[in-house]
């Protein structure tokens, strides 16, 4: 904590202190680079962050950057190190970091900066840490990430950010706006519930819904093993069915297997959700995404195909996501599935940012590459994430250009969304960040 304190003055002392401050004043005007440090804005607000964990989602670590005092980011008790990260839109100098901790201080940490969110440039050093406010000023960094980074803990719980107020001047421009965040999985609701311990999509649900996010989206298999109507009201409906109404799924391979017919149960029970434009393909918007929801299982209807070639050509949006069930590259049991590749040369025409799929049950997130899996800065960043409850897959075949791979841990993907930039983390049912995406932008 860093505050200044004294006696109420006489006044000769204050005639000599403004005597002082005018002084002061008028330095600062003869050097304006003084001055400009002094009034550098604050960069932070508003900006998408992530950490390493949150105690529930009611603490998650936008609440440092909203400018409320009465909201905090607080992460999982009991263990070090801990981090909380924002991504300022761009590269910035920063001259002054401002942090308001909750009872739930740092005894010792790290700020630090990076151009990348991978290599971290340290800016300041605490080491005897006693809470409250420490305003850190006269910093001079360099990077698009800034992070405060906690090695031990002041108290036996964790640590907690009222306000995390970074300063400084940006190299380009205001940051993105139109920040919002979504959860996804799929691969979801085996034929089990919370009485059983072994039921995971109780476990995914109850993480998902913590989060809050604006919308949820789903990936395909939602239900086990034949997304009857009947399991779907069992299963999935006492679990991801407490945020229906903020779902947009699409299907999987099991949805086709109902008996009454393919995707009977699913339709019967999402209705409108899944078949907004009367097909179990459709799109939206938000902020300044499109978003495609396809159906992968049949990606040799030449309806759907050239659906999503006019609803690409339609599209006034900067950024594009599209979802479906299966990988064009996976690492996992059932590897790659060229029956996407039609898709994904489209999508690559169209300029897509990033694709999710579901199908092989395990975390898996690649580099941009092309259709034809070409490692390209232009290229599409594909995420498996289909650890939403089902049994796990072992990791077989490591594909090209695969980044990251966990297959074991459950849990759910998400998603920070601005205007011009995506990044993502993977989040186990226990609430800790099991990887984080780095941050790109929009092509």
């Amino acid at each position: 904590m860093r505050l200044y304190a004294s006696a109420p003055p006489r006044r000769t002392t204050t005639l000599l202190l403004t005597a002082v401050l005018l002084l002061i004043g008028g330095l600062l005007l003869a050097y304006p680079g003084r001055a400009g440090a002094a009034a550098d804005p604050l960069i932070s607000r508003g900006r998408p962050a992530t950490s390493s964990s949150v105690e529930d989602s009611t603490f998650g670590p936008a609440k440092a950057f909203d400018g409320d005092p009465a909201t905090r980011w607080a992460s999982a008790e009991g263990s070090d190190p801990q981090w909380i990260k924002v991504d300022l839109g761009a590269t910035a100098t920063v001259s002054r970091v401002r942090l308001s901790w909750e009872a739930a201080y740092a005894k010792a940490y790290r700020v630090e900066v990076s151009t990348d969110g991978a290599t971290w440039t340290r800016l300041a050093t605490e080491t005897a840490g006693n809470g409250a406010t420490d305003d850190w000023t006269g910093l001079s960094g360099k990077g698009r990430f800034l992070r405060v980074y906690g090695t031990a803990r002041g108290t036996s719980y964790g640590y907690s950010l009222y306000e995390v107020e970074v300063y400084g001047a940006l190299d380009s421009g205001p940051p993105p706006t139109g920040a919002f965040t979504v959860v996804a999985a799929g691969d979801i609701a085996a034929q089990c519930t919370a009485s059983s311990s072994s039921c995971a999509h109780p476990r995914t649900a109850a993480q998902a819904q913590r989060i809050n996010p604006k919308f949820y989206l789903t990936m395909g298999d939602n239900q086990y093993d034949d997304a009857l109507l009947s399991d779907f009201r069992a299963y999935y409906d006492k679990t991801w069915g407490a945020f229906k109404d903020r779902t947009r799924p699409v299907p999987g391979n099991h949805e086709t297997y109902d008996p009454a017919g393919p995707l009977a149960g699913y339709k019967a029970y999402f209705g409108a959700i899944a078949y907004p434009q009367g097909k179990p393909y459709y799109s939206y918007d938000e902020g300044n995404w499109h978003f495609v929801a396809l159906d992968s299982n049949s990606f040799d209807d030449p309806a759907q195909i050239q659906w999503l070639k006019d609803d690409l050509a339609r599209n006034t949006k900067g950024c594009v996501a599209a979802y479906f069930h299966h990988p064009l590259y996976s690492s996992g049991g059932h590897g790659n599935d060229p029956v996407s590749k039609p898709v994904w040369q489209i999508l690559y025409g169209a300029r897509a940012d990033l694709v999710l799929n579901g199908h092989d049950h395990h975390y898996e997130r690649f580099a941009p590459q092309d259709p034809s899996g070409r490692a390209t800065a232009d290229g599409i960043v594909e995420i498996v994430g289909g650890m939403g409850g089902a049994e796990p897959y072992p990791i077989e075949t490591v594909q090209p250009n695969s980044q990251k791979r966990i297959s074991g841990p459950y849990g759910v993907l998400k998603l920070d969304f601005t205007d011009t930039t995506y990044t993502w983390q993977y989040v186990g049912t226990d609430g800790q960040v099991k990887d984080s995406g780095p941050t790109y932008t929009c092509h």
